[in-house]
């Protein structure tokens, strides 16, 4: 028959033709979509309580494990290049290497949804209820890995999605971020179990309710109650201090370039000057601001450096800078005032950047010095260190501040042992200009508001470029200035909106009287709901694995 002839039998549809393909590509397609859009910064965090659905819908259904495995690793491995696209400012192969890896880490979870979901089918409702729990607890327990395996890149967790949703995140103070995590996932699960009951099981009315969507809600429930028994109050609000943030955004290609040093430092200078105008209480400088080190053994020229532009500002500082004893360098956090320079008494950072500060494994990565101008390995600080007490300049009271430097905030252990250690307020001091004006800036400030909700301590954050301001202790923030005044609660802002620009801006800290002093449930215990996690994801995996997979209705075709 002629190719051309109207009477030829028309090819048949792609979903025909690749029956197996269409569902995998379309859950791919899904599962990396909305993965990539919940987190910052993008401003779609609803998408957390859905983004996991379409692939658990999709494990009810029994596909191969061969095309749902490499299904669900494609596509979280493409979200973790898109989510950490900013890392090719510094290494591209660094990107190609990390987003995989990380795919992969978080997709290993979705093995255990392919060989749960199924056997879920059709059994009573505490079998069922038992797997969603344990599910939810093992996507906890596999976060909490990232936070020290291959030697830690707890990097956006579950729950830094929800960075602008303060209601939800309340939890965190009794569970840390996990506890968060924890609800969205059974919520996913919820909704997955409902479209799978709607579509594919019998029954009508109250008999297609699905309790696993029942139970996600009540843990939402749980969290909004707590929202309104622990949140924010006006009543308790009382000053803390005056901080001005000063935000140089020196450029990387220029910050140590021997040539510039005097031109960072007349950037620090007239900005610093312009900031002591007002009086704050106290000043604060980003990570190495300084373009030389402090030489801890012999004082010199480099703190008086230091000393000339705090006694022109006439207020106290903190800052961050790299600094040198006995061969050893550090990434460090100083005090100085007016009166008495910098002072003896230091932070030095207790979690370093691998193939940043310091090559890990030598045997295995050495070679990578020589072809990567990493330098000197960077000395870590003690894991226990002492605040670092901050004199205010309008009054006789004294800040006890806890240093994190660099991404060291996205730690949680680091800023509940500060915490424990008598911090008043967590002091983060970064420089992510490393990583162009894109969503790196806002996707880290989103730790810091989980440390803030964990701790309940106000967190102050002073960044090179950006992002700069405060967080207060319960995760709230402001965009703008309509609040400066009212709840103190902000973040410093260009005129155009951006966060990414040169300046400085004072504003006055709030801190809720109700936690001054008090430690919450997770400093005092720490991660205790991650054993919690550990025993449901053995309980639902124990509970599952016995009952054998209910047989599908004729109605149920099975596919793939």
């Amino acid at each position: 028959m002629s190719a051309d002839d109207p009477y030829a039998p028309l090819p048949p549809p792609i979903w025909e033709k690749y029956p197996r393909a269409v569902p995998a590509v379309a859950v791919g397609i899904a599962t990396a979509l909305l993965t990539l859009f919940m987190f910052p910064p993008f401003h779609a965090p609803e998408l957390a309580y859905v983004f996991a659905a379409p692939a658990m819908f999709w494990a009810y259904r029994k596909p191969s494990l061969r095309i749902y495995v490499w299904t669900l690793f494609a596509a979280q491995s493409v979200a973790w290049i898109g989510i950490l696209i900013w890392l090719r400012h510094v290494s591209w192969v660094g990107l190609l290497l990390l987003g995989p890896l990380v795919g992969v880490w978080v997709g290993v979870w979705y093995l255990a949804v392919w060989w749960a979901m199924p056997r879920m089918r059709g059994q009573p409702h505490g079998i069922r209820l038992a797997a969603q729990l344990g599910l939810a607890g093992l996507w906890v327990v596999l976060e909490w890995t990232r936070t020290w395996f291959i030697t830690g890149f707890p990097w956006l967790p579950l729950a830094a999605s929800q960075w602008q949703r303060t209601v939800v995140l309340q939890i965190a103070a009794y569970t840390g971020a996990g506890g968060v995590s924890f609800v969205l996932i059974a919520v996913n699960i919820g909704f997955a179990a409902y479209a799978h009951r709607l579509f594919f099981e019998k029954g009508a009315g109250f008999k297609r309710r699905s309790q696993e969507f029942m139970l996600g809600v009540f843990l939402l429930l749980g969290c909004l109650c707590l929202f309104f028994r622990d949140g924010p109050n006006r009543r308790f609000v009382a000053p803390l201090a005056r901080v001005a943030f000063i935000q140089p955004d020196i450029p990387q290609s220029v910050k140590w370039e021997p040539g510039e040093a005097d031109s960072v430092v007349r950037t620090l200078y007239g900005l610093t000057l312009l900031a002591g105008q007002v009086q704050p209480d106290f000043m604060l400088w980003p990570e190495s601001a300084l373009p030389v080190e402090l030489n801890l053994n012999a004082p010199g020229q480099d703190r008086q450096i230091v000393d000339y532009i705090d006694r022109q500002a006439k207020s106290p500082l903190l800052f961050g800078a790299e600094a040198e004893k006995d061969d050893r360098w550090y990434d460090a956090a100083f005090v100085a005032t007016p009166e008495g320079g910098v002072q003896p008494g230091y932070y030095a950072k207790r979690h370093l950047v691998p193939f940043g500060e310091y090559v890990p494994w030598h045997w295995l990565f050495g070679w990578v010095k020589k072809v990567v101008p990493i330098g000197d390995d960077a000395t870590p600080g003690p894991e226990v260190q002492e605040p670092l007490a901050v004199p205010l300049r309008n009054s006789t009271a004294v800040l006890e501040a806890g240093p994190l430097i660099c991404y060291e905030d996205v730690f949680p252990s680091l800023a509940r042992e500060s915490v424990r250690m008598g911090a008043q307020a967590l002091v983060v001091l970064t420089n992510d200009a490393w990583y162009g004006e894109e969503g790196a800036a806002y996707q880290h400030a989103a730790h810091s508001v989980l440390r803030a909700v964990e701790t309940r301590r106000p967190v102050l954050r002073d960044g090179n470029a950006g992002w700069s301001g405060w967080i207060d202790e319960f995760g709230s923030f402001s965009t703008g200035e309509e609040d400066e005044g009212q709840s103190g609660r902000s973040t410093i802002l260009a005129d155009k909106g951006s966060v990414y620009f040169r300046g400085e801006r004072t504003i006055s800290i709030l801190h809720d009287i109700r936690w001054a002093g008090r430690q919450t449930f997770y400093v005092r215990h720490g991660d205790w709901f991650v054993l919690v996690c550990v025993a449901l994801a053995v309980f639902g995996y124990w509970i599952v694995r016995t009952p054998a997979p209910a047989p599908l209705r004729k109605k149920e075709p099975l596919e793939i």
